[in-house]
Protein backbone atom coordinates (compact mmCIF):
# COMPACT_ATOMS: atom_id res chain seq x y z
CA UNK A 1 0.00 0.00 0.00
CA UNK A 2 1.57 3.39 -0.89
CA UNK A 3 2.51 5.75 2.28
CA UNK A 4 2.83 9.09 0.67
CA UNK A 5 2.23 12.19 2.82
CA UNK A 6 1.18 15.99 1.36
CA UNK A 7 2.98 17.99 3.85
CA UNK A 8 4.22 21.53 2.99
CA UNK A 9 6.62 22.55 5.88
CA UNK A 10 6.13 26.38 7.46
CA UNK A 11 6.23 28.78 10.02
CA UNK A 12 3.45 31.29 9.49
CA UNK A 13 5.56 34.09 10.66
CA UNK A 14 3.89 36.91 13.84
CA UNK A 15 4.69 40.36 14.25
CA UNK A 16 8.07 40.25 16.84
CA UNK A 17 9.61 37.57 18.41
CA UNK A 18 7.23 34.60 17.10
CA UNK A 19 7.95 32.85 20.74
CA UNK A 20 6.46 35.79 23.02
CA UNK A 21 2.57 35.74 23.84
CA UNK A 22 0.51 38.44 23.36
CA UNK A 23 -1.16 39.41 26.44
CA UNK A 24 -4.25 37.39 27.17
CA UNK A 25 -7.50 39.70 26.44
CA UNK A 26 -9.86 39.66 28.87
CA UNK A 27 -12.72 37.50 27.96
CA UNK A 28 -15.89 36.06 29.42
CA UNK A 29 -15.53 32.06 30.44
CA UNK A 30 -18.30 31.66 27.49
CA UNK A 31 -19.41 33.30 24.57
CA UNK A 32 -22.89 34.33 23.78
CA UNK A 33 -24.11 31.33 22.24
CA UNK A 34 -23.37 29.01 25.39
CA UNK A 35 -20.32 27.57 23.99
CA UNK A 36 -17.34 27.35 26.35
CA UNK A 37 -14.30 29.73 24.67
CA UNK A 38 -12.29 26.53 24.94
CA UNK A 39 -14.81 25.24 22.64
CA UNK A 40 -14.86 27.93 20.53
CA UNK A 41 -10.97 27.70 20.29
CA UNK A 42 -11.49 24.11 19.22
CA UNK A 43 -13.63 24.88 16.74
CA UNK A 44 -11.94 27.77 15.25
CA UNK A 45 -8.78 25.92 14.92
CA UNK A 46 -10.35 22.92 14.03
CA UNK A 47 -12.16 24.55 10.91
CA UNK A 48 -9.12 25.82 9.48
CA UNK A 49 -7.26 22.80 9.71
CA UNK A 50 -9.88 20.84 7.90
CA UNK A 51 -10.24 23.31 5.29
CA UNK A 52 -6.53 23.23 4.85
CA UNK A 53 -6.40 27.17 5.82
CA UNK A 54 -3.60 25.44 8.21
CA UNK A 55 -1.63 22.86 5.78
CA UNK A 56 -0.28 19.99 6.68
CA UNK A 57 2.84 19.84 7.81
CA UNK A 58 2.54 23.78 8.97
CA UNK A 59 4.40 24.67 12.41
CA UNK A 60 1.87 26.65 14.35
CA UNK A 61 2.22 28.24 18.16
CA UNK A 62 -0.02 29.76 20.97
CA UNK A 63 1.03 33.01 20.02
CA UNK A 64 -0.05 32.70 16.34
CA UNK A 65 -3.62 30.94 17.29
CA UNK A 66 -4.66 33.26 20.11
CA UNK A 67 -4.00 36.38 17.56
CA UNK A 68 -6.03 34.16 14.82
CA UNK A 69 -9.02 33.24 17.04
CA UNK A 70 -9.10 36.27 19.48
CA UNK A 71 -9.15 34.29 22.70
CA UNK A 72 -6.37 33.48 25.47
CA UNK A 73 -3.50 31.34 26.01
CA UNK A 74 -5.96 28.99 27.83
CA UNK A 75 -8.46 28.00 25.73
CA UNK A 76 -6.01 27.61 22.70
CA UNK A 77 -3.58 25.77 24.80
CA UNK A 78 -6.43 23.61 25.70
CA UNK A 79 -7.75 23.76 22.11
CA UNK A 80 -4.93 22.37 20.76
CA UNK A 81 -4.10 19.57 23.01
CA UNK A 82 -7.58 18.09 22.33
CA UNK A 83 -6.82 18.61 18.63
CA UNK A 84 -3.95 16.33 19.23
CA UNK A 85 -5.30 13.51 20.84
CA UNK A 86 -7.75 13.72 17.59
CA UNK A 87 -4.84 13.26 15.54
CA UNK A 88 -5.15 16.79 13.71
CA UNK A 89 -2.33 18.25 15.02
CA UNK A 90 1.02 16.96 16.53
CA UNK A 91 2.50 18.96 19.66
CA UNK A 92 6.26 19.52 19.55
CA UNK A 93 8.03 20.16 23.14
CA UNK A 94 9.53 23.69 23.70
CA UNK A 95 8.06 24.47 20.09
CA UNK A 96 4.88 24.59 19.54
CA UNK A 97 2.26 22.57 17.24
CA UNK A 98 2.64 21.13 13.69
CA UNK A 99 -0.53 20.08 11.84
CA UNK A 100 -0.28 16.90 10.93
CA UNK A 101 0.26 15.37 7.50
CA UNK A 102 -2.13 13.88 5.12
CA UNK A 103 -0.80 10.35 5.01
CA UNK A 104 -2.90 7.93 1.78
CA UNK A 105 -2.40 5.15 3.91
CA UNK A 106 -4.21 6.74 6.71
CA UNK A 107 -6.82 7.61 4.54
CA UNK A 108 -7.27 4.11 3.12
CA UNK A 109 -7.40 2.19 6.28
CA UNK A 110 -9.97 4.89 7.32
CA UNK A 111 -12.26 3.97 4.11
CA UNK A 112 -11.92 0.31 4.83
CA UNK A 113 -13.01 0.29 8.29
CA UNK A 114 -16.11 2.41 6.74
CA UNK A 115 -16.84 -0.02 4.28
CA UNK A 116 -16.72 -2.81 6.70
CA UNK A 117 -18.76 -1.11 9.64
CA UNK A 118 -20.88 1.72 7.01
CA UNK A 119 -22.40 -1.17 5.09
CA UNK A 120 -23.78 -2.46 8.19
CA UNK A 121 -24.81 0.87 9.95
CA UNK A 122 -27.21 1.61 6.79
CA UNK A 123 -29.23 -2.12 6.66
CA UNK A 124 -29.84 -1.67 10.37
CA UNK A 125 -30.78 2.07 9.56
CA UNK A 126 -32.93 0.27 6.81
CA UNK A 127 -34.65 -1.65 9.48
CA UNK A 128 -35.05 0.63 12.23
CA UNK A 129 -35.49 4.40 10.63
CA UNK A 130 -38.86 6.29 11.80
CA UNK A 131 -41.16 8.73 10.11
CA UNK A 132 -39.08 10.80 12.15
CA UNK A 133 -35.74 10.03 11.47
CA UNK A 134 -36.25 10.02 7.41
CA UNK A 135 -37.34 13.44 7.57
CA UNK A 136 -34.51 14.18 9.31
CA UNK A 137 -32.40 12.46 7.31
CA UNK A 138 -34.47 14.10 4.24
CA UNK A 139 -33.67 17.52 5.89
CA UNK A 140 -30.32 17.71 5.60
CA UNK A 141 -30.44 16.35 2.10
CA UNK A 142 -32.50 19.13 1.32
CA UNK A 143 -29.93 21.99 2.20
CA UNK A 144 -27.50 20.06 -0.12
CA UNK A 145 -29.11 21.86 -3.30
CA UNK A 146 -28.04 25.25 -2.02
CA UNK A 147 -24.50 24.88 -1.65
CA UNK A 148 -23.60 23.06 -4.65
CA UNK A 149 -25.22 26.16 -6.19
CA UNK A 150 -23.21 27.91 -4.32
CA UNK A 151 -20.12 25.88 -4.73
CA UNK A 152 -19.52 26.10 -1.32
CA UNK A 153 -17.41 22.96 -0.44
CA UNK A 154 -16.79 23.99 3.45
CA UNK A 155 -21.20 23.69 3.55
CA UNK A 156 -21.12 20.72 1.63
CA UNK A 157 -18.68 18.76 3.67
CA UNK A 158 -20.32 19.83 7.24
CA UNK A 159 -23.72 18.71 4.89
CA UNK A 160 -21.96 15.58 4.25
CA UNK A 161 -20.92 14.57 7.73
CA UNK A 162 -24.70 15.69 9.35
CA UNK A 163 -25.90 12.95 6.51
CA UNK A 164 -24.04 10.43 8.17
CA UNK A 165 -24.40 11.13 11.60
CA UNK A 166 -28.42 11.39 11.15
CA UNK A 167 -28.17 7.76 9.43
CA UNK A 168 -26.26 6.34 12.13
CA UNK A 169 -28.72 7.62 14.88
CA UNK A 170 -31.36 5.88 12.89
CA UNK A 171 -29.49 2.77 12.90
CA UNK A 172 -30.33 2.48 16.93
CA UNK A 173 -26.72 1.33 17.51
CA UNK A 174 -25.19 3.69 19.53
CA UNK A 175 -21.25 1.75 20.13
CA UNK A 176 -21.75 1.96 15.86
CA UNK A 177 -22.81 5.20 15.73
CA UNK A 178 -19.86 6.86 17.64
CA UNK A 179 -17.61 4.51 16.39
CA UNK A 180 -18.50 6.20 12.87
CA UNK A 181 -18.52 9.21 14.23
CA UNK A 182 -14.66 8.90 14.98
CA UNK A 183 -14.58 7.94 11.25
CA UNK A 184 -16.40 10.50 9.54
CA UNK A 185 -14.10 13.46 11.71
CA UNK A 186 -10.65 11.50 10.72
CA UNK A 187 -12.01 11.91 7.06
CA UNK A 188 -12.83 15.73 6.92
CA UNK A 189 -9.54 16.73 5.53
CA UNK A 190 -9.48 14.08 3.15
CA UNK A 191 -13.22 15.11 2.04
CA UNK A 192 -11.93 18.58 1.06
CA UNK A 193 -8.62 17.37 -0.73
CA UNK A 194 -10.67 15.23 -3.11
CA UNK A 195 -14.43 16.45 -3.19
CA UNK A 196 -13.59 20.11 -4.05
CA UNK A 197 -14.87 20.78 -7.74
CA UNK A 198 -18.62 20.99 -8.90
CA UNK A 199 -18.93 17.55 -10.78
CA UNK A 200 -17.63 16.35 -7.93
CA UNK A 201 -20.60 18.04 -5.00
CA UNK A 202 -23.20 17.06 -7.70
CA UNK A 203 -21.79 13.25 -7.71
CA UNK A 204 -22.09 13.04 -3.71
CA UNK A 205 -25.80 14.85 -3.76
CA UNK A 206 -26.72 12.13 -5.96
CA UNK A 207 -24.79 9.46 -3.86
CA UNK A 208 -26.67 10.54 -1.02
CA UNK A 209 -29.91 10.60 -2.62
CA UNK A 210 -29.52 6.96 -3.64
CA UNK A 211 -28.84 6.34 -0.27
CA UNK A 212 -31.73 7.90 1.04
CA UNK A 213 -34.35 6.38 -1.20
CA UNK A 214 -33.03 3.31 0.10
CA UNK A 215 -34.02 4.12 3.23
CA UNK A 216 -37.07 5.28 2.78
CA UNK A 217 -38.02 2.53 0.85
CA UNK A 218 -36.50 0.22 4.59
CA UNK A 219 -34.33 -1.97 1.68
CA UNK A 220 -31.22 -2.81 3.58
CA UNK A 221 -29.98 -4.74 0.67
CA UNK A 222 -30.29 -1.68 -1.30
CA UNK A 223 -29.09 0.96 1.15
CA UNK A 224 -25.69 -1.40 1.66
CA UNK A 225 -25.39 -1.02 -2.66
CA UNK A 226 -25.49 2.52 -2.26
CA UNK A 227 -23.21 3.04 0.88
CA UNK A 228 -20.68 0.89 -1.19
CA UNK A 229 -20.69 2.78 -4.42
CA UNK A 230 -20.53 6.10 -2.32
CA UNK A 231 -17.52 5.02 -0.13
CA UNK A 232 -15.59 3.80 -3.44
CA UNK A 233 -16.12 7.02 -5.18
CA UNK A 234 -14.78 8.52 -2.34
CA UNK A 235 -11.67 5.79 -2.35
CA UNK A 236 -11.44 6.77 -5.87
CA UNK A 237 -11.11 10.67 -5.44
CA UNK A 238 -8.50 10.11 -2.82
CA UNK A 239 -6.68 8.09 -4.62
CA UNK A 240 -6.71 11.08 -7.41
CA UNK A 241 -6.09 13.70 -5.31
CA UNK A 242 -2.88 12.84 -3.02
Amino acid sequence: MPNETLSEPRQTEVAGDANRMPPEPSVPSATHDGRSLTERAYEAIKHDIITLRLRPGETLNEAQLMQSTGLGRTPVHQAMHRLALEGLLVILPRKGAMVAPVSLNDALEIIDVRMVNETYCVELAARAATPEDLAAIEAVLARSREAIAARDVAAMMRIDREFHLAISRASRNQTLAELLRGLHERSLRFWFLALSTPSHLEGVYEEHLELFEALAAHDGERARRAIARHIEEFRTHILKAI
